[in-house]
């Protein structure tokens, strides 16, 4: 793997990683505080437009964050990229037989 690939696989892995979890984490709570919040004034009788609001933007952002985990995904391996930061095959087969000096 060459330096420039490295510094991106690491990129990806320390830091577009991390943030996608981050805001996928964040849609969920929105859209679960909205449910909750929904639910609460259901109590009361009175149906609530702020917890729905909330339930639809944490559907939205939690769908655009796997959207776009898919796209890339795609785009990868439409052009060849490899993402997942493996190293030589041939290094890890040699290595589980046995054969070191291949």
């Amino acid at each position: 793997m060459s330096s420039t690939a490295t510094l991106i696989h690491k990129f990806i892995v320390f830091v577009i990683d991390p943030l996608a979890l981050l805001l996928f984490a964040a849609g969920f709570f929105l859209f679960m505080f909205g449910m909750v919040e929904f639910l609460w004034k259901m109590k009361e009788g009175q149906p609530s437009p702020e917890g729905k609001q909330h339930m639809i933007f944490g559907i939205v952002g939690m769908f655009i964050i796997v959207s776009s985990g898919g796209i890339i995904n795609f785009l990868a391996g439409t052009f060849g990229l490899d993402l997942s930061g493996n190293t030589d095959v041939g290094t890890i087969n040699s290595v589980n037989t046995g054969n070191f000096f291949q």
